[in-house]
């Protein structure tokens, strides 16, 4: 028995042995596959660093050139910037409102020219809407006139409302 003993005592050394050899193995093979997942992770870090330095750095040019674009559009100097006031004053009561908000930063004669006489068109269209008979076409006189408006707007001109526009000149000199 003691041969048998000794035969079973050197295969389960053998065993042993072959196990501690595969986990040795299996822990380099863990260990490469380890190393290799954090170069790729810093090879990611290093591609994302770059791609958002990039992407940032577009970001801060892009908002430079808005910055200019809109010291250009807003400029006091440039005529087209009444034209822009002047035309959005036409566009329903909030354009007038918000026209009125541009051109108190960076007031111009022809834009406030035009926020006067849309004004008094509003008024004049609401007033007309409370007569007999002329109130049913209220709103298409009204219509008619911001049309007209707007057309001398765009067409650079200042030209006073048909009829009444020197009087909307006068009654709103504060605007």
């Amino acid at each position: 028995m003691s041969d048998e003993n000794k035969d079973l005592g050197d295969e389960a050394k053998d065993a042993l042995d072959n196990a501690k050899k595969k986990a040795e193995n299996l822990g380099d093979k863990a260990e490469d596959a380890f190393d290799n997942a954090k170069e790729k992770a810093g090879d990611f870090a290093d591609d994302a660093k770059e791609k958002a330095s990039d992407f940032a750095d577009k970001a801060e040019e892009a908002a430079k050139d808005f910055k200019e674009e809109v010291k250009d559009t807003f400029d006091p100097n440039k005529p087209d910037n009444g034209k822009t006031v002047a035309i959005i004053a036409h566009i329903t009561f909030i354009g007038w409102i918000v026209a009125i908000v541009m051109n108190s930063s960076n007031k111009t004669e022809f834009g406030s020219f035009y926020i006067r006489q849309t004004l008094g068109i509003w008024i004049f269209m609401m007033v007309l809407g409370f007569v007999p008979i002329v109130g049913c076409f209220a709103g298409l006189i009204g219509l008619v006139l911001i049309v007209i408006s707007i057309i001398a707007a765009a067409n650079g001109k200042m030209t006073p409302t048909v009829g009444v526009g020197h009087l909307f000149q006068d009654w709103f000199k504060s605007l």
